[in-house]
């Protein structure tokens, strides 16, 4: 009885032995999958942080462009407007 009672022990030991390699096995295997998966989302993120870069960077220099044609545009509206005073000037200086 002793000796069957020591072989179920040494068997249920060498079982749970077995399951532990299995568990260290499963929790390598899902730790190097982790990794994976972690490396790819830092590149996702990587490419999606430099296409976000690059599409500021176009609409900030879209905005400057704009922007320097507006103001060319006042600039032109501000001198047709100052030589239309100056010739109003003129005329009515003539006239009197």
């Amino acid at each position: 009885m002793r000796l069957a009672l020591m072989i179920t022990a040494s068997l249920a030991g060498l079982s749970l032995m077995a399951c532990s390699q299995k568990t260290e096995e499963h929790a390598t295997t899902a730790a190097d999958q982790a990794a994976t998966a972690a490396a790819s989302a830092a590149q996702d993120t990587a490419a999606n942080v430099n296409a976000a870069a690059d599409k500021t960077a176009a609409a900030t220099d879209k905005a400057m462009d704009k922007t320097a044609a507006a103001a060319d545009q006042v600039a032109e509206k501000t001198t047709a407007a100052a030589d239309k005073a100056v010739d109003s000037a003129t005329d009515a200086a003539a006239a009197a």
